[in-house]
């Protein structure tokens, strides 16, 4: 049995190292792909900030040219679920199956637009640090660990705010996925935690419902990242499906 390259795709505003766990659990089995997007972490400079929400996926998809990968899982949370969907929107016959992580696959309302404008000026006019203060809690619950929050409020600080508020205005002109998800011909998982704000778990049962050939698993005692905050059981249900994708290939 062939085991199948694993791509993940980080959320925003973090970088790569918001899969430290799962490239250290599947890098043994897996060859696993975990780039820095456009503009973030080593990515390059600020100036190198995505121009639409589109390019991410362009992005992936020359890396994995460049990396001659032809197959793959893609599995992306939050802003990387979104990704992950305009990957499959971009090159279908790549993708073996694809993991969405709190996220959620509709266009952005004209409110949403306003807010994601507002907070892409916001972030050029103050950086990140009063942001990544007033979110963390809503990143990762209140309970999480001091370690997952160090961490996350670490990713958050670091990012450059040219490139987060660049990103936040692609996002907000991004497509509506739902009508591709009923498309989909490869196996899905839809993860979310239980007491995520961002994305609820009934945006994650509304993707699961659409998906023909999905499961959802929704993780209590977590919020908008239970790649981290529970990433015991993360794994456990993301090797799960791994395997099956490989039996299958």
């Amino acid at each position: 049995m062939t085991a199948i390259p694993l791509v993940l795709v980080h959320g925003h505003p973090f970088d790569h190292t918001m899969w430290r766990p799962q490239i250290e659990a599947f890098s043994a089995s897996h060859r696993v792909i975990a780039p820095d997007l456009r503009g973030y972490g080593t990515s390059g400079p600020a100036a190198a900030g995505v121009d639409r929400f589109e390019r991410f996926a362009q992005d992936i998809e020359a890396l994995l040219d460049e990396l001659d990968v032809r197959a793959c899982v893609v599995a992306g949370l939050s802003m990387g679920g979104q990704i992950a969907m305009d990957c499959y929107r971009r090159f279908p016959g790549r993708i073996r199956g694809l993991v969405l992580a709190d996220t959620f696959p509709a266009a952005e309302t004209p409110e949403g637009v306003r807010v994601r404008h507002a907070m892409a000026d916001r972030l050029e006019r103050e950086g990140m640090r009063g942001y990544a203060d007033e979110v963390l809690e809503k990143m990762v619950a209140p309970y999480a660990s001091p370690e997952v929050k160090a961490h996350v409020h670490g990713m958050m600080t670091a990012t450059r705010p040219a490139s987060a508020a660049a990103a936040l205005r692609a996002r907000a002109a991004r497509p509506d996925y739902r009508d591709l998800l009923t498309r989909v011909t490869v196996p899905s998982l839809v993860l979310v935690g239980a007491d995520d704000t961002y994305t609820p778990v009934a945006d994650a049962e509304a993707m699961h419902a659409a998906l023909p050939q999905s499961r959802l698993h929704v993780f209590e005692g977590a919020a908008h990242l239970p790649n981290l905050e529970r990433a015991g059981e993360f794994n456990a249900v993301l090797g799960e499906f791994l395997a099956k994708v490989d039996a299958r290939s």
